[in-house]
């Protein structure tokens, strides 16, 4: 029997027959596949924590990297941690500014034009190339024309992050309502002062909690630093000269390693880069919230 109102008229937005069953279908797989994504995930998390965590210490987070035949308790990731900041500081750089501004031209300008469609197109292909192409691609341009060095690192971390910048801020202009346009443009504002003073801030939350999703994902890449930054033992701080090293790279070398101490240094790092990634993740969601409460 379909639901009521108060009013004792049939409640129309509560399913009834065929479509109440479709509905419970619907949600019962849904559940389903939530669990499904979240059961391994649980593993890899406890299996993480549960071997990274004796490792973890302030002077794990700050000391020297150790060879791989030392013990687990000696050594740390420091030089990979300053790596990681500045590689991945320096991809931000480049390409978030980038994509917020390919973002506006191809909401706010390009329209149905010839470059607007060259330009999504090329977005959309840019985000399904695999990493390891990407830094295959910057070895061939850069590596062998000048050298390792985090600079082509972060040319490499900033090509995998700009599509993802790039359609997280154009889904989120496109979320703005052209009212508020149309009322900008009839106090005679011109379509850059509309787009910097409107349009921008009423979608501000969605394009920092996108680039920080992107920021997240760069910084736990490995495959294109392998071919751009050579991995080294200690610190680097010329980050346009040199090889350098960085936290996902020392994973690799310790995790691929014969030694008890090493593998025990690589779960401590790869534990590290997950405390960073969900630190990423919840900035986004608190950036998000609290931008959603201030255009209330």
């Amino acid at each position: 029997m379909a639901a009521v109102t108060e009013q004792g008229k049939p409640d129309l937005r509560d399913p009834a027959g065929w479509r109440r069953t479709k509905n419970r279908i619907a949600i019962t797989l849904m559940v389903l596949a939530l669990v499904l994504v979240i059961i391994p995930l649980g593993f890899v998390l406890y299996t993480v924590i549960a071997k990274g965590v004796s490792v973890i210490s302030w002077s794990f987070l700050t000391g020297p990297i150790a060879p791989q035949v030392a013990p687990a308790d000696v050594g740390g990731i420091g030089p990979a941690v300053l790596g990681t900041l500045e590689i991945t500081g320096m991809a931000t750089v480049m390409a978030v500014p980038l994509g917020v501004l390919g973002a506006i031209y191809l909401n706010e300008y390009g329209g149905k034009g010839v470059l607007a469609r060259l330009i999504g197109f090329m977005s959309d292909v840019m985000t399904g190339v695999p990493s390891i192409v990407m830094g295959l691609f910057l070895f061939s341009i850069w590596v062998l024309h000048f050298g390792f060095s985090g600079f082509a690192g972060a040319l490499a971390l900033g090509c995998l992050m700009l599509p993802i910048v790039i359609r997280s801020t154009y889904e989120m202009l496109r979320l703005v309502p052209d009212p508020l346009r149309e009322a900008s443009y009839a106090v005679g504002a011109t379509k850059a002062r509309v787009t910097v003073t409107v349009v921008l801030p009423a979608a501000i939350g969605g394009i920092v909690s996108g680039a920080l999703l992107a920021i997240a994902r760069a910084a736990g890449e490995t495959a294109p630093l392998l071919f751009t930054i050579l991995t080294v033992t200690t610190a680097n701080p010329n980050i346009f000269s040199g090889a350098n090293t960085a936290i996902p790279s020392q994973i690799f070398a310790n995790a691929t390693s014969p030694y008890v101490g090493a593998q025990g240094r690589a779960w401590g790092a790869a534990l590290t880069l997950i405390v960073i990634a969900f630190a990423l993740m919840i900035a986004a969601r608190i950036v998000t919230a609290r931008f959603t409460r201030y255009s209330r």
